[in-house]
């Protein structure tokens, strides 16, 4: 065999066993937040920090993820006064609004995922979390928690775990299945404190973490004694509570003392506080974990933090209450 025929196969080889790094690196850099106040989603030049579109969708958009080729936007319509019921599907390219999913009878769709080209989320109203099939357009699986406020969710990557936090009952549902759902299931509910809203998985699965809106402690449940083992105090309500993707940080976005706060997720210790001029409300990272993308009120803004300087490199003014962000090829 020649040997370029064989260097060929071997950076085919390459190629096929890195084909998420190959495909991160031909996704267009894409940045998009939802305007809770102005009803639609804004896309941004991550780079350059600048908006490149605006999409009207349902009332009250609340979260947001994007596809992993960064092409599709999947929009949850939580609602204002009057509840929600529908996701917006947005296809970026275009800045066009390709569907608009009717989910009733599930109403409040909140804390959307995508796993597994499906995404999952929570209906507050029904106090269930469900999933939606892109592909066959349907609801194709739903199970409720039985508790209050059941408003947002964080998935395993294998989709054989799932967590709620439950703001109304004051608890985590864990729900643990043999395989992908509907396969056999338990569920657990663990007491955690006061108002537990923020939520998110370890990237090894082996511990949640939650923010408790009235206590401002980040409280932390081991998953596989189903029980809550710590609590850091933050000084503050932390509003959304983050993992960066390698798993040795989280994120805490602190509503009263404008601030990002950085923990050691293996110490458990604060490692910095970032102070910032507006308040912070969402957070997604970029693929290496030392970038994060804030959203913030009063501007409103998205923020680009660089998690190792400590530093705001960039901003952007996104319009009337942004929240939810998602970003791809970052």
């Amino acid at each position: 065999m020649k040997k370029s025929l064989i260097l060929g196969l071997l950076a085919a080889a390459i190629i096929f066993a890195n084909g998420s790094v190959v495909l991160a690196q031909n996704i267009k850099p894409v940045a998009v937040v939802l305007n809770k106040n102005g009803n639609e989603l804004v896309i941004i030049d991550p780079n350059a920090m600048k908006v490149t579109g605006r999409v009207p969708v349902g009332a009250g958009p609340h979260e947001v993820v994007l596809s992993e080729d960064g092409k599709t936007a999947y929009v949850a319509n939580y609602g204002a006064q009057t509840p929600g019921s529908s996701f917006s599907i947005i296809d970026i390219a275009t800045a066009k609004e390709t569907r608009r999913v009717d989910l009733l009878p599930l109403m409040r769709p909140h804390g959307i995922q995508l796993v597994g080209g499906k995404l999952y989320f929570t209906a507050e109203t029904n106090r269930m979390i469900a999933r939606y099939d892109p592909a066959a357009n349907k609801v194709d699986w739903m199970m409720g928690t039985g508790q209050n406020g059941s408003h947002m969710v964080a998935v395993s990557s294998d989709q054989k775990a799932f967590y709620t936090a439950n703001i109304g009952s004051d608890s985590v549902t864990a729900f643990t299945f043999q395989a992908v759902p509907p396969a056999g299931s338990s569920v657990v509910h663990i007491p955690v404190g006061k108002q537990p809203e923020a939520i998110d998985l370890s990237p090894d699965g082996k511990e949640v973490w939650i923010g408790l809106n009235q206590e401002g402690v980040v409280e932390i449940v081991d998953t596989a004694k189903k029980a809550s083992v710590a609590k850091i105090d933050t000084k503050g309500r932390p509003y959304r509570v983050r993992f960066t993707p390698d798993g040795k940080y989280v994120i805490c976005t602190m509503l009263p003392t404008k601030d990002i706060v950085v923990i050691d997720a293996a110490t458990r210790k604060e490692v910095r506080r970032i102070q910032l001029e507006s308040v912070p409300l969402g957070v997604a990272f970029s693929a290496d974990g030392k970038t994060a993308f804030v959203t913030a009120v009063q501007p409103n803004l998205l923020l680009r933090v660089d998690l190792e300087k400590g530093e705001v490199t960039g901003s952007v003014e996104t319009g009337d209450g942004p929240d939810g962000v998602a970003v791809a090829g970052v």
